[in-house]
């Protein structure tokens, strides 16, 4: 005799897993360009002005590294040389492997007339969201 629960587990993962495709295929991506009007979607004739942009705070992971520069001393807060300063000799900094949390990533702030992003629709094509720029395999 089958068991009736695995019965039930198999249909409701068949709805869920249907469900959930239905929802997902509604989001399509596409390339646009960044224009002095705003969003100009590849698909759409117009610029969107109100684009919005995708904004979010990630943890910034720092792998260890050197630079080589001279130290400058006495100096005022914003680094001007004070009176009788003196420079060093070239010298190499080194700097430990670190991670910096809740680092705020500002995609809009990046963003310059031409550049091509990948954005999302919403609200029925009014409006889109960038979710990110997208440059050539040369950069």
């Amino acid at each position: 005799m089958s068991d009736p629960f695995q019965k039930l587990v198999s249909t409701l993962e068949t709805r869920m897993s249907g469900l959930a495709s239905k929802a997902v295929s509604g989001l399509p991506a596409e390339l646009g360009t960044i224009t002095g009007g705003g969003l100009k979607l590849d698909s759409f004739n117009h610029a969107i002005p109100d684009y919005m942009v995708a904004d979010g705070m990630a943890t910034l992971h720092i792998p260890p590294f050197s630079l080589t520069g001279t130290m400058t001393s006495p100096v005022q807060a914003d680094g001007t040389p004070l009176p009788g300063a003196a420079t060093s000799q070239p010298a190499r900094f080194d700097f430990n492997e670190t991670e910096v949390k809740e680092v705020r990533v500002n995609w809009q702030a990046g963003l310059r007339a031409g550049d091509r992003v990948l954005a999302v629709p919403v609200l029925g094509g009014s409006q889109a969201v960038v979710v990110c720029k997208v440059v050539g395999a040369g950069g």
